[in-house]
């Protein structure tokens, strides 16, 4: 049989884009279809925009502190559509960018939802295309609890477009990266957020300490955290805000926003996976093999569909290794050990290897060390934040198994010592290099006593 491709991708954002591509260069006959904007969830409505957010809201913290240092500002105002749409024009450029990386690899953009009508056909549209190959790369999406009243609230997809002025009071539901990153956006915009949880505390399945700090960190600067709670119904004031939220309990609180951000599914539905035989695991997420071969011999997928590790960075490496093992002769699986993550919250959390839970599950006995201090950049303010940092080694080995840090700047500092947990370092090179100071990263290399045993053993269990 002839097809019209030798591959043909469902879904242009991080990973697809990155297979297409490679594959492309290697020879392939390729095409892609999107049915909204070519770039993904980060470079859209995720990562990028978000993160622009965040660097327009520390300004706020910044000028408070300017003052220890000399500065004398007329106090500041913000606009919202100012920053707004200076974030949406660079997301429009970067989407630009993403178009022409794909008609420069020669890859055929189809724009619509494509749909398996069989292993090899796809359709976008009115268009019926064949393909040898198909890579299936939709990625996830925000899911929305269905209480009474839930069409009144937002997801993140929407927080990006708010109208001007931001509303006074918004309300956070849900305890994940996304709330907590948006919580301190809004923050220091001048909005009063309460984050509510099932939980008694944020962050859930990070290590233990750094997600207590973090919890902590976000009620002493103001946010109200309300833990243990659930919104049973949204009720608004004739049809708008502000909203009155309702708890199982009888309490209720008023707010103008509600935002959810309470995880994201697999986009999965209605692209007739089932109907080809693709098997689903039990959340909804594509379920592969370490090739990302899905059940039909043909079908492969990549990314937050896939539900592994879902960050852009990742996608990026499955569709790469994909389209190097179908097309460039050169078979490669993807790594998922030690990725390194970050959370864009403020103060900023990042991680590498294990949590000191995961390690104590897994390995023999460990060595902990940790330091808690407030940055230099903070001691003339008198600002009452704190940074927190923490390195899991293997007694056995010496090996540093798991790096930590809560503070200003942690992605960058985890991201240099990625490699070195990545390359299997020892707790004795962390010693013998020699640290930059005054800095903090430097505490990563000076830390040389570990936290007694037993205290340890005490923490985890409690």
């Amino acid at each position: 049989m002839a097809f019209d491709y030798d591959l043909f991708v469902i879904g242009a954002g991080s990973g697809g884009v990155r297979a297409s591509r490679i594959a492309a260069t290697h020879g392939a006959r390729v095409g892609i279809c999107e049915d909204y904007r070519v770039g993904g969830t980060c470079v859209i409505r995720g990562c990028v925009p978000k993160k622009l957010l965040m660097y327009g809201s520390k300004y706020a913290h910044e000028f408070e502190d300017s003052a220890a240092y000399g500065w004398t500002l007329e106090p500041p105002k913000h606009t919202w559509s100012t920053l707004r749409d200076n974030v949406n024009k660079e997301v429009d450029r970067l989407n630009a960018v993403y178009l022409r990386l794909l008609d420069s690899a020669g890859v055929k953009l189809h724009m619509g939802r494509g749909r398996l009508m069989d292993r090899h056909t796809v359709q976008v549209g009115t268009e019926q295309i064949t393909a040898e190959k198909i890579l299936v790369c939709t990625g996830g999406r925000p899911e929305m609890p269905p209480i009474p009243g839930h069409e009144f609230a937002i997801t993140s997809n929407e927080a990006f477009h708010l109208p001007d002025p931001l509303p006074k009071r918004v309300t956070i539901v849900g305890g994940g990266y996304i709330a907590v990153e948006f919580a301190g956006i809004f923050h220091g915009l001048g909005c009063e957020v309460d984050i509510v949880i099932r939980r008694d505390r944020v962050l859930r399945g990070f290590d233990e300490e750094c997600r207590t700090f973090v919890h902590e960190a976000l009620k002493a600067s103001g946010i109200r955290m309300r833990t243990e709670t659930e919104i049973e119904r949204i009720m608004p004031t004739d049809g708008k805000a502000p909203y009155r939220l309702c708890t199982p309990l009888g309490g209720m609180f008023e707010t103008d926003l509600v935002m959810y951000a309470t995880g994201r599914v697999p986009n999965t539905a209605g692209i007739g996976l089932e109907k080809v035989g693709v098997q689903l695991d039990k959340v909804g997420a594509i379920a592969v093999d370490e090739w990302s071969r899905t059940t039909v011999e043909n079908i492969w997928a990549v990314g937050d569909v896939t539900d592994r590790i879902n960050l852009t960075p990742v996608a990026l490496m499955e569709g790469h290794c994909f389209a190097d093992t179908e097309f460039g002769n050169r078979p490669r699986k993807a790594d998922h050990r030690n990725v390194a993550s970050a959370v864009f919250c403020q103060p900023e959390m990042a991680n590498v290897g294990l949590t000191e839970e995961e390690a104590r599950q897994t390995l023999g006995e460990l060595r902990v060390y940790a330091s808690a201090f407030t940055p230099m950049k903070y001691t003339l303010a008198g600002r009452k934040q704190r940074s927190f940092m923490k390195l899991i080694v293997e007694a056995a080995t010496d090996r540093v198994v798991g790096c930590h840090m809560v503070g200003d700047d942690a992605a960058e500092l985890i991201q240099g010592l990625a490699v070195a947990v990545k390359a299997g370092a020892t707790k004795a090179q962390f010693d013998a290099t020699v640290g930059i100071h005054p800095t903090a990263g430097e505490e990563f290399v000076t830390m040389r006593t570990p936290r007694p045993e037993p205290t340890a053993k005490r923490a985890a269990a409690e």
